[in-house]
């Protein structure tokens, strides 16, 4: 209802008239005072020419509720305000619907209020669904991605743009409105989860509740009502950790947070029916980093703590700058309290998260501008409203400055730079949104230590989200390189590619040279990050031919047309030549990889080309039986590169995987694909398809497979005739 109410005053007051030249309009006060409560002292005449170039424009546009237009702009600057944003942030949010619906063009808004106003303004502008049809949502938050990035000023304003349209969300359709809230929980709530402004994100989400799930945000919101008709032991436990910390040396604030509704509905889920002080969590603010870990021991001396609570969020940051200390006690009566303890910039940090932090664009080692200031250089030429630009003319994104440090933003999302990246290879919206939706359902990040083999320098830090494997951080290390990864070691042991990584593991990657080796379609199964999966995918679609998986000694008969042959080796032609056809191209079988100097024979198959197997192979009885003519085959004498199948039988053991795999990487071959099928009577089958810089390696390769621990046989994998 408040929200409602302040709604209503904006809107009297947009409506009642000019202010005199010079004075603010009464329609800023409310925004003026939210603002001077953070920036005291800070000239408002910023923003009394952006409401006043506002309310011109948007003069005679309602909203669908039939208030004035200009009251939505006003609730959003207000929003704002309130968590604190500077003076560049509210004058672009008071004008951040001119240029989409009104006459008011960007290069106005650059000319009367700067290059950065103007840069934030185009951020947060819609693309025409005239020029995109169904494609403009998801270009819009692609250029919006892209603008923060550079910017996250952009995402702020974003975010109480959307947060006031879904507080008055109630005037539209059911159909629409559950559209926007299925828009604003899988994409604009783990947004604002990351950029941490959970002041933002926890009113969002219980509106997207409300709409989406009615029925339970009805029984949470009655669970609410009858805890709040009767009294709250949280106070009581409230005053006993207020006397605790008096008799300390700590100066304490001690406050009650109540938790929303969505949160309430969580832990019901989560712990079943609710006791009464589930309801609200203690939250206490001092002054210091240090003042955090008194009061902390203060709880745990005086009462029973709950260890299994307990997080240390000072120590280590989650990846949305939020810094805290979690933990929960028990008290003489055997309630239980959930406790949060921050210092006073924690806590603003943890509401307001980038909000708070002020200009992303100050020089690095610069002093912070005076409190309020937000970057507000309306005036300053040397950023135009496409970011800035490097002495060659040529733009510059934030990731690019970051790495040239020429940047301090104190923000450095590893999301966003991973988001940035993958992006711009997203080859259709549709692909790009639903990789987006994957990407920011990803509630957590991890860091690993990424080293190049044999090197003595300083690991490479990369910041992956949670669950992504070693194919994740070869995409986010390497780019196009890693289509040539072979392996890992994650902590010093070997490992599959597919090894989930956990926070502060050791990794390095295993690279074949270059082009010797290729993705198996089997790691889009490990892929967790869109950078990865796109990267493959392109790959996989450019080599239809080394697309197909590997086939195993047990695996069905098929001819040429099921399974496509493999190509040469890439750079060079085909190892094989046909003598009665000199000009066909010759291709290896896949089912049965001869490789110099076995004996081969052909078939010509579709296409004109000719499929070379070895002799002996089931395909070339089969094919023989049905009447097909062999074509006579011999080896080029410059034969060099080849594939091949091969088939380990061995006693299960622990890490024979790795041991395997390592073997096959010392002796210098590449493996394009690798199955291990389940363990059968403590034996199991690895099939790995190689790829051997010469053929003349391969008996000295199976020798040493033949040497590790457990394994009993090595052969050449052929399949089995019908």
């Amino acid at each position: 209802m408040s929200a409602v109410r302040s709604l209503r005053k904006l809107s009297r007051a947009a409506v009642s008239g000019s202010a005199p030249r010079g004075s603010l309009p009464d329609a800023l006060e409310h925004v003026a005072q939210a603002h001077r409560a953070h920036h005291p002292g800070v000239p408002l005449e910023p923003l009394r020419r952006a409401y006043v170039l506002a309310e011109a424009s948007h003069r005679g546009q309602l909203r669908k509720s039939g208030e004035p237009y200009i009251t939505h702009p006003l609730a959003v600057t207000l929003i704002l305000a309130q968590l604190g944003a500077g003076m560049t942030t509210l004058t672009a949010s008071l004008l951040h619907d001119t240029v989409e619906d009104t006459e008011v063009t960007l290069g106005q808004v650059r000319e009367e209020f700067g290059a950065e106003v103007a840069y934030l303004v185009d951020g947060v502008t819609k693309l025409e669904k005239v020029d995109y049809g169904a494609a403009a949502e998801p270009e819009t938050f692609r250029k919006m991605l892209v603008a923060t990035g550079d910017d996250v000023r952009v995402m702020s304003i974003k975010l109480a743009d959307r947060l006031h349209n879904m507080r008055t969300l109630g005037v539209m359709r059911p159909e629409k409105q559950a559209r926007i809230a299925r828009v604003t929980r899988e994409v604009l709530i783990p947004l604002a989860e990351r950029l941490g402004v959970q002041a933002l994100k926890t009113e969002l989400e219980d509106l997207t509740f409300a709409i989406l799930h009615p029925r339970e945000y009805e029984h949470t919101q009655q669970l609410i009502r009858q805890h709040a008709a009767g009294p709250d032991p949280l106070r009581e436990v409230a005053d006993a950790v207020r006397a605790v910390l008096r008799d300390a040396p700590v100066g304490a604030e001690v406050q009650i947070r109540p938790r929303h509704a969505l949160s309430v509905h969580r832990v019901e889920k989560k712990r079943g029916p609710l006791g009464p002080c589930d309801f609200g969590r203690l939250l206490i603010l001092v002054g210091d980093d240090a003042d955090c870990y008194a009061v902390l021991g203060e709880l745990h001396t005086c009462f029973t703590p709950l260890i299994a609570e307990f997080k240390d969020f000072i120590a280590v940051p989650k990846f949305n700058l939020y810094q805290s200390l979690h933990t929960a006690f028990a008290d003489a009566q055997g309630r239980v309290a959930e406790v949060l303890i921050r210092s006073r910039r924690m806590h603003r940090v943890a509401e307001a998260g980038v909000v708070a932090l002020g200009d992303p664009h100050r020089p690095a080692g610069d002093a912070a501008p005076p409190a309020g200031a937000d970057g507000d250089r309306e005036a300053d030429g040397d950023r135009d409203a496409e970011g800035s630009r490097n002495a060659d003319g040529e733009r510059e994104t934030g990731a690019q400055r970051e790495a040239d440090g020429e940047r301090d933003d104190p923000t450095r999302p590893g999301w966003l730079s991973r988001l940035l990246e993958w992006q711009s290879h997203a080859p259709d919206p549709d692909t790009f949104w639903a990789h987006l939706r994957d990407e920011l359902a990803q509630d957590r990040e991890i860091t690993v230590f990424c080293a190049d083999p044999g090197s003595l320098g300083d690991p490479g830090v990369l910041h992956l989200p949670g669950g992504a494997t070693c194919v994740d951080a070869a995409y986010a290390r390497y780019g196009a390189r890693a289509h040539a990864c072979i392996g890992a070691r994650v902590d010093g042991r070997l490992t599959t590619l597919g090894t989930v990584l956990r926070d502060g593991d050791a990794l390095q990657l295993l690279l074949a040279p270059e082009g010797a080796s290729g993705p198996a379609p089997q790691w889009l199964e490990h892929a967790r990050t869109p950078a990865a999966r796109i990267a493959i995918r392109r790959w996989l679609d450019a080599h239809p031919e080394d697309a197909a998986p590997a086939e195993s000694a047990a695996g069905p008969a098929a001819d040429e047309r099921q399974a496509a042959p493999p190509s040469p080796p890439r750079g060079g032609q085909s190892a094989a030549v046909a003598v009665e056809l000199p000009d066909r191209p010759v291709r290896l079988a896949r089912c049965c990889t001869p490789v110099p100097p076995d004996r081969v024979t052909g078939f010509a198959v579709r296409g004109g080309a000719v499929t070379a197997h070895r002799e002996g192979c089931a395909a070339v009885l089969r094919m023989a039986r049905a009447g097909r003519v062999a074509v006579p085959v011999r080896w080029r004498p410059e034969a060099g590169g080849c594939r091949v199948t091969l088939l380990a039988e061995a006693f299960g053991r622990p890490r024979l995987l790795a041991d395997l795999t390592e073997t096959i990487a010392v002796q210098g071959a590449a493996v394009i694909a690798a199955d291990v099928a389940p363990p059968r009577e403590q034996r199991v089958r690895h099939t790995y398809t190689l790829h051997l810089p010469d053929a003349t390696g391969l008996p000295a390769l199976m020798r040493a497979m033949r040497a590790v621990p457990g394994v009993y046989d090595v052969v050449r994998a052929t399949r089995a005739a019908v």
